[in-house]
Formats: C-alpha cells, structure tokens, sequence
C-alpha cells in the first residue's frame, strides 16, 4: 500500500524546521514592517472622522467623505495637485533618461581611472545632505553674489532674482533633482549592463559592428526590463515630489507654481493642526499612486512581458 501524501501543514512544519535560521534573520525586518508601516495605517480612519486629540482615533465621531468634499473644493489643494503632477510629468521626461544615458557613456568609457573618477564626481550630489543642496542652489542663483548672476552680468544682464520668481521655480527644482540623484540612479543601469553576455559583443565585433551599434542594438535591448521596472516605480511615486528639497527652496512668492501635495499637507496638518483633513489629503496620494503602479504594470506586462510582479 502506498504511502499517504504528507498534508500541507506537515510540509510547512517541515520547512520551517530545516530553515528556521533564516525565518530568525528575516524576524527583525517582519517586526520593522508590522510596526512602523502597518501599525501606523490604523491611524488612516481619521480621515473619515473629526478627528480630536483628546478623543483619540478611535473616540473621535465618523464624518464619512466630508474631508474629501472639502478637499477637492478646495482650491489651495487643487493647484497642489496641478504643480505635482506637472513637476512630476518635467522630472519624468527630463530626468529619467539621465541616468540610463550616464550608464550607457560610462560603459563605453575605456580609461578606467577617468571612469570610476567621473562616477565619483556624479554619485557624490546623493550622499549630501539636502539643506546642503539647498544651500548651494540659493547660494549659486543669489542676486548679489551668485555664479549664475554673476556670468548674466558679463553679458550685460541685469541681476535675476531667480528663486522668488514663480516661472523659474519648476526649472530650478527639476535641473537640481537631476543633479543630485542621476548618479546614484545610474548605477542600476551599470549593474543591468555588467549582466549583458560579453558573447554578445565579441560575435558583433566578429561582423563589424561598430561601439554606436553595439550600444544601440545590443546593451539598449538588453537592460530594456530594468528600464520597464525602473519606469513603472517611477510612475507609481509621480505624486511623491521631493518635499524636503521644496519646503527648502519655496516661499509663499513662490507658491503658484511651487507648491505641491505633500507641502499642501504638511502645512495644513503639522502647521494648521488639521490632522484629519491632512490625513485625507495623504490617503488620497496613496490610492493614486497605488491606481498609477497597477495601471503600469498591467500595460507594460500586456505589451511588454516585464513586469514588477
């Protein structure tokens, strides 16, 4: 008689017992998720409440959709969202092609000590400080001393006082973005074209392919999935605009086109002590992202075949 199939809880009992020093290494960070990102969603319903310090979340009475009403009347909030999804489309179309092309130039780069002295010079914006980055950025567009004025005047202009003028605020932020982060993000593009089979290569040298070809028609191709993944993460954040690097630079001349969700939120809760309605405007943020990463991912795992999951 043959032997009767071990059940699913035998078999799971089973695996935990051979494994069970790698569930222990993995306890630290199931603990760091349970309580400093799942816990922390309970709070969430007191954007359907009016929500009271002194009664607590769960003291405080149900209001429904109200603050979504008020929200979405609200025309503070509503050119929030404008400027976010604005700097979010610039930074999309201006700055993700930086770091793949970083890495793509860096990948042809032949002197080694030039290479990884350039990739120095590029990954090095990342690791400052951001009140750093935005000293220097109000320091190089100062009226009275800054570079950028300063070479205006050699041509005869006169001085521009660049961060209190709405229309250079997005220019300013978005260059100063790419700045610091292309660098670092070119890395996982060098790391995707270090996986590229050197075979690859050597048979198109073999026909004659010149370095222009085999960039276009061989790494390109390639790394095309990261560049699908990398894409549909960078979709899924297009309301996440760097809040501290905009809360650095803004001020209330700069406002119209400067302000964005996440200062709209951190003005009304942290500064305004409306937690609830600021708690509205967050969970608002979330879904969309989360609609945004969805709707990506289906679209590029239909005509793609790449996909984050």
């Amino acid at each position: 008689m043959a032997n009767k199939a071990p059940s699913k809880l035998t078999r799971i009992t089973d695996h935990l017992r051979r494994e069970w020093q790698l569930y222990v290494m993995l306890l630290p960070t199931i603990l760091w998720l349970l309580i400093f990102l799942y816990k922390p969603m309970y709070g969430l319903q007191i954007a359907f409440k009016d929500y009271s310090i002194f009664r607590g979340v769960a003291g405080s009475p149900w209001i429904g959709f109200e603050h979504f009403e008020t929200l979405f009347n609200n025309d503070q909030f509503l050119r929030a969202l404008k400027n976010t999804i604005i700097m979010s489309f610039y930074g999309l179309v201006f700055g993700f092609p930086v770091p793949i092309m970083l890495a793509l130039m860096f990948n042809e780069v032949l002197n080694q000590k030039f290479k990884k002295t350039a990739q120095t010079i590029v990954y090095l914006p990342h690791f400052i400080s951001s009140v750093i980055i935005a000293g220097i950025v109000i320091t190089a567009f100062s009226p009275s001393a800054g570079i950028v004025n300063t070479m205006l005047g050699w041509i005869g202009i006169e001085p521009i006082y660049f961060l209190t003028k709405p229309e250079w605020f997005r220019p300013i932020f978005i260059g100063t973005g790419i700045w610091q982060e292309a660098g670092f993000q070119s890395i996982v593009y060098l790391a995707a074209i270090a996986g590229v089979s050197p075979t690859l290569y050597e048979s198109a040298v073999v026909d004659g392919a010149s370095r222009w070809q085999m960039m276009w028609k061989i790494t390109v191709p390639s790394i095309m999935p990261t560049i699908i993944i990398m894409l549909i993460i960078r979709i899924g954040s297009i309301l996440e605009v760097s809040f501290e690097m905009i809360i650095l630079l803004y001020q209330p001349a700069t406002y119209q086109t400067a302000d964005v969700v996440n200062t709209f939120i951190y003005r009304q809760g942290l500064q305004g002590g409306q937690y609830d309605f600021a708690a509205a405007a967050g969970l608002f943020n979330a879904v969309v992202a989360f609609v945004l990463v969805m709707t990506a991912n289906t679209i590029s795992k239909r005509y793609s075949r790449t996909s984050l999951w």
